[in-house]
């Protein structure tokens, strides 16, 4: 049976974004703060959570002054500087965001009812899916939201092939080719995350340990050609243009 978590405000229902921006990257060194299109990279998720009109505070979590710089440049806060042992490359996500909610109970003495994590490596998200993710949190009982897409029918399990070593190849279980789903009408759907939006009841972020899922998770379905991922340099351009492409389609639109 799921836990109830309870609200920690007695007020209106409360959203705090959070944006994670470490310095240290090191697929994309400075990702963070490279320019993309014409601002920095951070700047494009800070600009959608703030024109969401969802959130009583837009902090980002860095150990960097410069990133903290920039993020209040562009009208967040960054109220301190994350620990330098949570901003390797193994801190985990949830470490970050309970950080920053302790951090917050310890020095303003309470906290929204919601942490949405919002990546600045998806620089396609826009504000409406902030706002879709948070009424599906809110309105529906659930402990958390995440954002998915459909996975390319190429992709799902039932076409995932596994390579022997003497180059014979077979479904990832062992499955003969000859038995294997071939017709893209025959496959089920699959999805995955997309790394747009993560969400949850912020009490699941002060239990022990910290989560940020507990055991009702709902998915939130976003069109595939937002889910747009920065990790390696050769991700920018191609990146750049479908996020182009987007807006030039937005524009037409109004």
């Amino acid at each position: 049976m799921r836990r109830e978590t309870e609200r920690l405000t007695g007020k209106d229902m409360s959203f705090l974004a959070l944006i994670p921006a470490r310095g240290g990257s090191k697929g994309i060194p400075r990702k963070n703060i490279k320019p993309f299109l014409d601002k920095p990279l951070i700047a494009w998720t800070i600009e959608a959570a703030i024109a969401s009109s969802l959130f009583q505070k837009v902090i980002v979590s860095t150990e960097d002054a410069e990133i903290a710089d920039i993020a209040k440049f562009y009208g967040a806060e960054a109220p301190f500087l994350r620990p330098p042992e949570l901003a390797t490359d193994t801190a985990s996500t949830v470490s970050v965001v309970h950080h920053a909610v302790e951090w917050l109970l310890r020095h303003e003495g309470q906290v929204p009812d919601f942490v949405m994590i919002l990546e600045p490596t998806s620089p396609a998200r826009r504000s409406f899916h902030i706002v879709e993710a948070g009424q599906m949190l809110e309105g529906s009982g659930a402990d958390a939201v995440a954002s998915i897409s459909e996975v390319p029918h190429h992709f799902v399990p039932q076409k995932v092939l596994h390579l022997q070593p003497d180059n014979r190849i077979s479904g990832i279980s062992g499955t003969p080719i000859r038995d294997m789903v071939h017709r893209r009408q025959d496959l089920a759907k699959c999805y995955a995350f997309n790394g747009l939006i993560f969400s949850c009841r912020t009490p699941l972020v002060l239990e022990s340990p910290p989560t940020i899922w507990g055991d009702f998770v709902l998915g939130y379905l976003v069109d595939q050609s937002y889910s747009v991922d920065l990790d390696i340099p050769n991700d920018w351009v191609v990146s750049e243009a479908r996020v182009r492409q987007l807006l030039e389609r937005e524009s037409q639109r109004n």
